[in-house]
């Protein structure tokens, strides 16, 4: 099984996604923001990074920006608890926005277990050196 990073500043939720992965074998880490998630994958290596868009501090934009430059490889399903109905609908889509930029999966959040298990699934069947080359241009993002 894979060894996942999690980093979202909402403890319950970083309870919620690694127990969620651990119960299908996989080994979990989590850090509470942007900041302790470069760290812990400067030290350690990672097969998936599952990252929040919003915590204080260094967001998940800038995390993703920097992660890629340092791992351009790795997968990254972003999630976000902001709402998409039509009172919001004058913000940007920042799921949308995150998977043009690099991330290869944006899950809203709340989401059900199962939505969470089919994407890690997937991203981990599909993470291979040679799939980096059909993911999104990511120099806009380093150029932002």
């Amino acid at each position: 099984m894979a060894k996942i990073l999690v980093v979202d500043d909402d403890p319950v939720m970083q309870m919620t996604v690694q127990r969620v992965l651990e119960q299908v074998g996989h080994a979990v880490v989590a850090a509470e923001d942007g900041a302790k998630g470069l760290a812990r994958l400067r030290a350690e290596g990672f097969d998936l990074l599952v990252l929040d868009i919003f915590m204080p501090g260094m967001d998940g934009f800038e995390t993703m920006r920097r992660v890629l430059q340092q791992q351009p490889d790795l997968p990254i399903i972003m999630t976000s608890g902001r709402p998409n109905t039509p009172e919001s609908m004058q913000e940007p889509d920042y799921l949308t926005m995150a998977t043009k930029l690099g991330a290869v999966e944006a899950l809203p959040k709340p989401f059900k277990p199962a939505a969470l298990l089919a994407m890690v699934a997937d991203r981990l069947a599909s993470a291979s050196p040679s799939s980096a080359q059909s993911r999104p241009d990511r120099n806009a993002i380093s150029n932002s």
